[in-house]
């Protein structure tokens, strides 16, 4: 009988009106990535924390390299070399590289021996083509360099049981092909690796074999060399996923949005965009096509007032709203799903009906004077639930917190729905979520453009750029250097102009 580094028999987890993991088995071979595949919500992160000792199953064994083990705690983990990396990351701002990757593991105790920690950083760093500055603030540092601090973290506790749980959900997609590099670095060296995910193309990229969860049951496990995405999108939610966007042609109309000669400053005072010009029409889905960091984030937060402007017009149907506040912006027909839904989207401590009502509880029949219905804010949120299919424990009640990340989208994007824009700003829409919700989502933005809504898609996605839109501007520097049409253009020649290697058509 082959004997597997961790096993995990018969796993079951409860919380409190939910079967997280109901009886799952996995098991893990000595030098393999094995990805762990499901829908926002199947269990994979709660059966990864009982691995890793945050939770305590009510039922079910684990084996690690054999002998039958309780994980009552992370240091418990850490100590039979299991390292996680959790999805949102856990470093400290202000601390740099090296003192986050030390931090409650110090050599020399309380004389802490920093020259000694630095250099096996730098070491480790260099062993796994990871390329991190060791004196950088988290602060200062971009998405994917915090994930490698993560990572670093892990490895200098020794890990060779390593959980990445959704690593890819943040990233570019240059930082995807090197953490896919750095993933098969340590399957080479003898390393076992989990990854958590539900993006089917890196699952098809790196993994040796994945195991499906459904609804918290254990579906199977395949060799992915044997498999196709069809097929594990198929065990993966249950039914038949279509990866085709079905659209029929834009029908556009006239500029309901255009911006002319904009400059906005980012954080650091520096300049982002750099005078930048885009219309948008009534009954089409423009998509914005950058790299990160090109000024999408500061576009997105000017149009919707989250943003200072320093110069430069942004005509809502001919009136300049620049110097208008959020709210006026909203009544006027800009509705937004923001980049960070946890952060700018949602209240993650209230309930669902009340993070429904948050735009709308101040007008009738939510409220009445200064007074709030609840009944009919239970109501609209029950009706918001019901047309956008948002699955909670709970129903209302539910603190949204308690949700999965693709029901706490759909919530969001019921909420922006219901409002009726005229503009929907839809910043990384389908970031971190599974194939269901992708699809489900894509087809609401559809109807909004067949209902002559204008939606501007901003989106690192570039599939998801090419299927989903109409038009697509090209971001670099600031300033929109390429206004092409999806079914005239390919991925190769966008890439260049993402990179500013080729500068398109301007319409």
């Amino acid at each position: 009988m082959e004997q597997y580094v961790v096993e995990m028999r018969g796993i079951t987890k409860r919380f409190p009106g939910i079967i997280a993991n109901d009886q799952v088995t996995l098991q893990l071979k000595k030098g393999e990535i094995h990805a762990l595949l499901g829908e926002n919500g199947a269990g994979k992160s709660t059966l990864m924390s009982v691995l890793f000792g945050f939770y305590q199953p009510e039922e079910g064994e684990i084996y690690v390299r054999g002998e039958k083990v309780e994980i009552k705690s992370p240091n418990v983990a850490h100590e039979l070399g299991i390292g996680m990396v959790h999805q949102h990351f856990q470093l400290i701002d202000t601390f740099t590289v090296v003192e986050n990757i030390i931090l409650g593991d110090e050599p020399g105790g309380a004389l802490v021996d920093y020259a000694k920690a630095r250099q096996e950083v730098i070491d480790l760093s260099q062993q796994y083509g990871l390329n991190v500055n060791p004196d950088a603030k988290i602060e200062d540092i971009s998405v994917g360099m915090q994930q490698r601090v993560e990572i670093l973290k892990v490895l200098y506790r020794k890990a060779d049981i390593i959980i990445l749980d959704e690593p890819t959900a943040v990233l570019t997609p240059q930082e995807i092909d090197e953490l896919i590099g750095i993933m098969k670095n340590f399957a080479a060296e003898g390393k076992s690796v989990i990854l958590i995910t539900h993006k089917l193309k890196e699952i098809m990229a790196v993994a040796d074999r994945v195991s499906v969860l459904r609804q918290g049951k254990y579906i199977g496990t395949v060799d992915v060399a044997s498999s196709s995405e069809e097929q594990l999108a198929e065990m993966m939610v249950g039914r038949k996923v279509s990866f085709a966007v079905e659209k029929g042609p834009a029908n556009p109309g006239e500029d309901v949005l255009v911006i002319k000669d904009l400059w906005v400053k980012d954080q650091r005072g520096i300049d982002a965009l750099e005078g930048l010009n885009l219309h948008l029409r009534r009954g089409e889905i423009l998509g914005i096509a950058g790299v990160d960091g090109n000024g999408q984030q500061e576009l997105v937060e000017a149009i919707t007032g989250l943003r200072k402007v320093e110069s430069g017009q942004i005509l809502l149907s001919g009136e300049d709203i620049v110097s208008h506040p959020i709210r006026s912006r909203m009544e006027g027909g800009i509705a937004y799903i923001p980049e960070d839904r946890q952060r700018r989207g949602l209240v993650m401590d209230f309930r669902l009906d009340e993070n429904l009502a948050l735009k709308t509880y101040n007008k009738e029949p939510l409220s009445h004077g200064f007074l709030l219905d609840h009944e009919a804010i239970k109501e609209k949120a029950k009706e918001i639930i019901g047309l956008f299919d948002v699955r909670s424990s709970e129903g209302t009640e539910t603190i949204v917190r308690n949700m999965s990340g693709g029901n706490q989208q759909k919530a969001i994007i019921g909420r922006e729905v219901d409002l009726d824009p005229l503009v929907m700003i839809a910043s990384q829409p389908t970031r971190g979520l599974d194939v269901g919700a992708i699809e489900y989502i894509h087809k609401r933005l559809i109807e909004l453009r067949d209902d002559q809504k204008a939606v501007l898609l901003v989106s690192f996605e570039l599939d998801e750029i090419m299927s989903v839109s109409d038009r697509i501007n090209v971001i670099y520097h600031g300033r929109i250097t390429g206004d092409v049409k999806p079914e005239e253009t390919t991925t190769q020649e966008l890439g260049l102009m993402m990179s500013g290697s080729k500068e398109g058509p301007l319409v």
